[in-house]
């Protein structure tokens, strides 16, 4: 491979990265590329740690010769099985010992000492290089600090210095290429996380002027833990915050799985959205989520019971109404939300709940933009007096929570 071929994969990478192609598409990509021009590659590998709350990094594979796995995310790497196969790993040799580079001539009698080497070799690869590209402190994020990669060929020569030599000068592209991916992906998942799906997307078309809201209308979630405070002033210290994770998990996985958009976690309380084309769809996808949140916690508090821990209810209130929707803050420090009146009265509809001895409580708004879905389960609970809201209001549960 000479000078011009190497420009032309090194230029292919540029572009594909500018492009934003997936980190396996990037890495296919540059393999097909470097066979093409003569670089006998039969396998590779490309991995990389990022910042997720669930996953410690993802990893992207390639093989010539038949269909496998493209890409897959991994979890801790420091406990388990998975511990286990790492620090056997060629990548933990290189991280522990400083090193850049390690390679194998497996076909040739050198040692299988490295995780995954003794399947290459059963495969009929003969010759393994993997590589490590450290990245500095003002090019790290999280854990990613490094991109890991390694390759392999069955060639019976194994490869050959010239190969090996475009090898590493290929590299470096084919990690910044795949490092430009990988840090849009962590801006999306850093702002689905901490915004939520829908503020993050408007937030990631650059909609993050400070003032610049819209007015829609919407179905509104606030939901919070039934006696939160007796229970965090009698619980052990440490069962806290795996209770409110636990039941977090159960309100939000119901929000989302009905369509809607978590917008704020305040403490135990969650304030949320539903939007639709119409907004009975809009009210009937809040009902939806609410009938999913109690299966949910059907199944959690029997679990936490047998466990011996300490166990409780959502209370929900449910409301529609016109609200600014957008960034709301100082120059500086910008919150993505909604505010407006209705928002203020589905927090003070859910507070009503203990006093109504109900977990469910409805705005007279809500049920009447419902139009007959599920109407008929709705029974009024009587009309009461909101703070910081001018008039009574009449608010409806369900059958089953009244019943």
């Amino acid at each position: 491979m000479d000078a011009k071929d190497i420009g032309e994969i090194a230029s292919w990478l540029m572009q594909a990265g500018l492009k934003g192609m997936t980190e396996v598409d990037i890495l296919s990509g540059f393999c097909e590329q470097c066979r093409l021009h003569g670089l006998n590659l039969d396998r590779a590998m490309a991995l990389m740690d990022t910042l997720h709350p669930v996953y410690e990094g993802r990893a992207f594979r390639w093989d010539g010769n038949q269909v496998i796995e493209r890409e897959f995310e991994y979890g801790p790497s420091h406990q388990g099985i998975a511990s286990e196969n790492w620090q056997r790993s060629a990548f933990y040799h290189m991280l522990t010992t400083g090193g850049d580079e390690v390679r194998r001539r497996i076909g040739f009698g050198e040692p299988t000492d490295f995780y995954g080497l003794d399947t290459l070799l059963a495969d009929g690869h003969t010759d393994y290089i993997a590589m490590v590209h450290r990245f500095e402190e003002g090019g790290t994020i999280g854990e990613m600090d490094c991109f890991y990669s390694n390759f392999a060929t069955a060639a019976e020569v194994g490869f050959p210095e010239e190969d090996l030599r475009v090898l590493r000068k290929l590299t470096p592209a084919l990690a910044l290429a795949i490092k430009c991916t990988g840090m849009s992906r962590i801006a999306r998942t850093i702002a689905e996380v901490y915004l939520g799906e829908d503020a993050a997307r408007h937030v990631l078309e650059g909609k993050i002027t400070r003032g610049k809201t819209e007015r829609i209308s919407a179905a509104l979630w606030f939901s919070d833990l039934a006696n939160y405070t007796r229970i965090s002033d009698t619980a052990e210290p440490d069962e806290i915050i795996p209770m409110l994770n636990a039941y977090a998990d159960a309100v939000i996985s119901s929000i989302h799985e009905a369509g809607g958009n978590v917008l704020k976690l305040i403490g135990d309380g969650t304030l949320a959205i539903f939007k639709a084309r119409n907004s009975a769809d809009a009210c009937a996808a809040a009902l939806m989520a609410e009938s999913l949140l109690r299966q949910r916690l059907r199944d959690l508090n029997s679990q936490r019971q047998i466990e011996g821990r300490p166990v409780t209810d959502v209370y929900l209130g449910l409301h529609i109404g016109d609200v600014f929707y957008g960034n709301i803050g100082s120059m500086d420090r910008l919150d993505f939300t909604v505010i407006g009146p209705a928002v203020n009265e589905v927090s003070r509809i859910a507070s009503m709940c203990r006093s109504a001895d109900r977990n469910v409580l409805m705005s007279s708004n809500f049920v009447e933009t419902l139009s007959g879905h599920n109407s008929n389960d709705l029974v009024s609970v009587g009309r009461y007096a909101l703070r910081g809201v001018n008039r009574p209001q009449e608010l409806f549960t369900l059958l089953s929570s009244a019943a």
